[in-house]
């Protein structure tokens, strides 16, 4: 599993916007930046629909008044993650589509939850300063405590 200190995992990701269907690497998004990336198992699901993306819309500008950047991840595909974006009212935040989990997998934060979903990224939240982990929190089976939007800001 991914440790304070180290450097995200290089990948690729697309994203659907207004635009188009655009890409970006972990290097173009991260870089240079204070961001928060908080992970969830999946798009329109009941708490990841009901708490833990609405907290980080809510919040969107108090952390941007600190200088950070937003970053929510779930093994869906660009269109899925597009079209939650849109019903959660979450343009603040930019909608990381880990399409095949590899990005989850490189974290060491994917689980497999067999038929009811297959592999799917472990709910947590962590900051990164520049591409190297600062924080982060990855919340124990069945909670939803450590990677909310509430304990995350003042983590930063």
């Amino acid at each position: 599993m991914i440790q304070i200190g180290d450097r995200l995992p290089e990948q690729e990701f697309t994203f659907i916007t207004e635009a188009g269907k655009t890409t970006a690497t972990s290097a173009e998004l991260f870089g240079g930046k204070k961001v928060v990336i908080f992970a969830l198992p999946g798009a329109f699901t009941p708490t990841c629909s009901q708490a833990h993306l609405p907290g980080f819309v809510v919040l969107a500008d108090q952390f941007r008044q600190k200088g950070i950047e937003l970053f929510c991840l779930s093994v869906n595909d660009a269109f899925v993650m597009r079209a939650w974006q849109q019903a959660q009212n979450a343009d603040a935040i930019t909608m990381l589509a880990d399409g095949d989990g590899a990005f989850s997998q490189a974290l060491g934060l994917a689980k497999d939850t067999g038929a009811f979903g297959g592999l799917r990224a472990q709910r947590f939240a962590l900051v990164a300063e520049d591409g190297v982990v600062t924080e982060l929190q990855v919340e124990a089976p069945g909670k939803f405590e450590v990677s909310s939007a509430e304990a995350m800001l003042k983590r930063v």
